[in-house]
């Protein structure tokens, strides 16, 4: 994997260990753009890496500070996700510019990006999210077509489940207080469950608790034999 350096000014220092990974779209209508925006001062964005449609890879910011990709996100009891996690801008327009399929030769080099990553900081998969996981009711991204199942064969991510599903039968508070319990911010309830349904039924997005959702967030949440 050849990573080129472009380095950004937007950083400060870490007040936590690295446990997360965040994966981004970059939302804007070409790479350009996108890379004077993580560039700019004037903008106060940045992350780690981008990954570029024809599989470049850039290195922004260092590992060792703080990017500035996450926003007001939340995670697993953390609130500062820009202090715990690694930010990759993967260069996709977005659902506001013409959302596409990311093409096989991004996902080639997002997946090694993403091992090498975990294996140097003993990242859980769990712990591998979208921006849309973190900040539900302000985040799309990466969105419904990224193909986190490529990420999960090699075990980068958590599948989303298929096999000997069981509907719990929560209320639909339930199913919030289990959501919670995952790792989602529920302040906004109905954008918490198209977080998940984005995440993990991503061909079905509509708010609505089912049965498959129940049973898919009982299943992530059950113990696994190792």
């Amino acid at each position: 994997m050849t990573i080129t350096d472009c380095p950004s000014p937007n950083f400060d220092e870490r007040m936590l260990p690295v446990s997360m990974i965040v994966l981004h779209y970059t939302g804007m209508p070409d790479a350009d753009g996108a890379l004077g925006r993580l560039l700019s001062p004037e903008a106060k964005v940045s992350a780690h890496y981008m990954v570029k449609e024809d599989g470049e890879v850039l290195s922004l910011v260092d590992e060792e500070f703080r990017a500035w990709h996450a926003g007001k996100s939340y995670w697993r009891g953390i609130t500062d996700v820009n202090s715990a996690s690694v930010g990759i801008e993967i260069v996709n327009p977005g659902h506001e510019f013409g959302y596409r399929p990311f093409p096989d030769q991004q996902i080639a080099a997002v997946i090694p990006l993403v091992a090498d990553i975990k294996a140097r900081h003993g990242i859980g998969r769990g712990n591998i999210v979208g921006h849309s996981d973190i900040a539900p009711a302000r985040k799309e991204d990466p969105g419904e077509l990224f193909p986190w199942e490529a990420l999960a064969r090699r075990r980068l991510a958590l599948p989303s489940p298929t096999r000997d599903l069981m509907d719990p039968y929560w209320t639909d508070a339930g199913f919030l207080l289990a959501l919670e319990r995952f790792g989602y911010d529920v302040s906004d309830q109905m954008k918490a469950v198209i977080a998940f349904q984005r995440r993990f039924r991503p061909d079905q997005i509509d708010g609505i608790v089912d049965g498959e959702c129940r049973a898919k967030l009982l299943s992530l949440l059950l113990p696994r034999p190792q």
